[in-house]
């Protein structure tokens, strides 16, 4: 497997860090990650595309070698979003190919909307736009986001080797090990006695504001780029069908796809998710138009 190049991407108040694969005069796929996930969720898919593309894999900010914010602020969906814009901006890009995952999925196609004569496609794993809100539990989310968390927050979970933080992330996501690992070495920070994790622990507090589901379809109408969205068989509890397809409506040129596996296709099968990729990306593709 081709190992990966590390990158620094310096923006005007925090750094991000990214894994790169591929030749830097190839065209640019920008790819992001999930939720608690890094760029090492890319470390099955991105060598398989990197004779063809320039695969730049970011950790998001808060996640894996990229800096946290600074204390006091909170990580909000749309400032991923500013954050991504930034590190386009950095990095040069004027016109590129956009995948993501989860999280990762939401954020791409809201910067495809945001910026739609950057993005020349967008490829999309179980995900398109933020999680949204319905109105059910609005006040509830509202009060909980606000709640204040005592300072001192628990002390980071400490773990004698790798091996045992795998075993602690499979059994939270159900990955087995394999799968796991790129994710979890990434996301580990060497400290005496062990191993703790990198990422922020403000990434578990709630967001007390969410976008209404009717503002999410107006962004994603604004999606321009050939799309292609692909989803686990059976579906994702949090991702229901009618939802999706809903969605997935909302954009003119769209092609979706099932695949039989769970939420992290592209680490449970890496060929299969490459070949639906190169499908997607190439120049002779062009999605579906909705009649009418």
């Amino acid at each position: 497997m081709n190992a990966a190049l590390e990158k620094d991407i310096v923006l005007p108040h925090f750094r991000l860090r990214a894994q790169v694969w591929g030749e830097a005069d190839a065209p640019a796929l920008l790819a992001l990650h999930g939720w608690l996930d890094n760029a090492g969720s890319f470390a099955r898919l991105a060598p398989l595309l990197a004779d063809r593309w320039q695969v730049i894999a970011l950790d998001l900010p808060g996640h894996g070698h990229s800096d946290h914010l600074p204390p006091g602020m909170h990580y909000h969906f749309l400032d991923y979003v500013h954050a991504v814009l930034a590190a386009v901006d950095a990095l040069a890009l004027t016109r590129y190919q956009l995948l993501g995952h989860s999280l990762g999925a939401g954020i791409a196609a809201l910067v495809a909307a945001a910026i739609p004569d950057n993005v020349e496609r967008l490829l999309l794993i179980e995900g398109i736009g933020p999680v949204g809100d319905n109105g059910r539990q609005t006040l509830h989310r509202f009060r909980s986001g606000f709640s204040v968390a005592p300072a001192q927050a628990r002390a980071l979970r400490l773990f004698p080797s790798i091996d045992l933080a795998i075993s602690a992330r499979t059994v939270a996501s159900g990955l087995p090990p394999e799968q796991a690992r790129p994710i979890v070495e990434r996301g580990l920070l060497e400290v005496e006695g062990g191993w703790q994790w990198r990422s922020d622990p403000r990434l578990n507090r709630t967001t007390p504001i969410r976008l209404a589901e009717g503002q999410i379809h107006a962004l994603l109408r604004g999606i321009e780029a050939p799309t292609a969205l692909l989803l686990a068989t059976p579906e994702t509890p949090y991702l229901p069908e009618a939802q999706i397809q809903a969605r997935a409506d909302c954009v003119d040129q769209i092609a979706v796809s099932h695949m039989d596996g769970g939420h992290h296709l592209h680490l449970e099968h890496p060929e299969a998710v490459a070949a639906w990729a190169r499908a997607h990306l190439d120049d002779s593709f062009e999605a579906p138009v909705p009649a009418g």
